[in-house]
C-alpha cells in the first residue's frame, strides 16, 4: 500500500502555484542594470563580446556563439549585469556547445531513444504560450540505455523546445510524469546532468517544473535531488495529472499522455 501513495502528500512547502511562478519570471524580465538603462546595457554587451573576443578567440561565432548579441544580453541578465560573471558562464556554455556538437544534433541522430516515447516537445504551447517539454519517467532504463545517448536526446530536445518560443516568451514548461515510477527508472546521473544543462547552459529558460503523480518510492530520490537544485528548487510544484489538465492546457492543446 505504501508504495502507491502519492508523494505530494509527503512534501511539507507548499507548491509554487502558476501565477506566481509567473510573477516570478515577470520580475526576471524586468530587471535592468541601473539607471543607464538601454545604453548602458548596450554597453555591457559589447564589453562581454570584446573580452570574449580578446580572451577566447577559438569560440565559435555566429549564432550562440562569443559575438551573439541575444546569448550575451541573456547571461548577462542571469548574472545580474556581472561582466565577469557573464564572460565565465558564457564561455563554459559556448565550449560546451560546441564540444558537445549541439548544433549537430537532429532527430535523426537521436532517433533510437526518440522512439522511446520517453520524452518528447509536446506540439501544443501551454496556456501561458510556453513550449512544453514531457518526460515519461516510467520508460527511462539507466541500466540498458545508453547514458550519452540520453544526454543527446536531453539536449536536443531542449533546444528543440527554446527554438519554439514565440515572441516575448522566454521560458519553457517542463513535464515528469512520474505515473509508473519504479525504483528501476531511477537515474541520479542524468538527473544532475540535467540540472546543469538548464543552469548553465540554458539559464532561467525553464519557468517551470511539474513532479506530477510522484509515487512514494520517488521520495528519497528527491531528497537528493532537491539541494542540487539550488535556486530551481523554488519551481518545482507536485501536482496530479488532472491539475496539469485543468490548469496548463485546455482540452483542445493537453498532451496525449494526460488525456482523461
Amino acid at each position: 500500500m505504501a508504495a502507491s501513495c502519492s508523494f505530494r502528500s509527503v512534501v511539507r512547502a507548499p507548491p509554487l502555484s502558476r501565477s506566481l511562478a509567473r510573477s516570478a519570471v515577470r520580475c526576471r524580465r524586468a530587471a535592468t542594470p541601473g539607471a543607464g538603462g538601454a545604453a548602458s546595457t548596450s554597453k555591457l554587451v559589447v564589453e562581454v563580446k570584446e573580452r570574449l573576443a580578446r580572451e577566447h578567440p577559438g569560440l565559435p561565432t555566429g549564432r550562440n556563439g562569443r559575438d551573439d548579441d541575444d546569448m550575451i544580453l541573456w547571461f548577462l541578465k542571469d548574472r545580474k549585469f556581472s561582466v565577469d560573471e557573464a564572460v565565465s558562464k558564457l564561455t563554459k556554455a559556448i565550449k560546451w556547445r560546441q564540444d558537445f556538437g549541439v548544433s549537430e544534433l537532429s532527430e535523426e541522430s537521436v532517433k533510437g531513444l526518440y522512439q522511446t516515447g520517453k520524452a518528447y516537445v509536446h506540439d501544443s504551447l501551454d496556456i501561458d504560450g510556453r513550449p512544453v517539454l514531457v518526460v515519461i519517467a516510467a520508460k527511462h532504463f539507466p541500466s540498458t540505455q545508453d547514458p550519452v545517448e540520453n544526454e543527446k536526446l536531453c539536449a536536443y530536445l531542449v533546444e528543440k523546445a527554446i527554438n519554439r518560443l514565440p515572441s516575448g516568451e522566454e521560458n519553457i514548461l517542463g513535464i515528469f510524469d512520474l505515473r509508473g515510477f519504479r525504483v528501476e527508472n531511477g537515474d541520479l546521473q542524468f538527473l544532475k546532468f540535467l540540472i546543469d544543462v538548464f543552469y548553465y547552459y540554458y539559464p532561467k529558460q525553464l519557468g517551470q517544473v511539474l513532479f506530477v503523480d510522484a509515487p512514494f518510492v520517488f521520495q528519497p530520490m528527491w531528497q537528493v535531488v532537491k539541494p542540487l537544485l539550488r535556486s530551481y528548487a523554488s519551481l518545482v510544484r507536485f501536482c496530479d495529472s488532472e491539475t496539469v489538465r485543468k490548469e496548463y492546457f485546455t482540452e483542445e492543446t493537453v498532451p496525449p499522455d494526460f488525456h482523461c
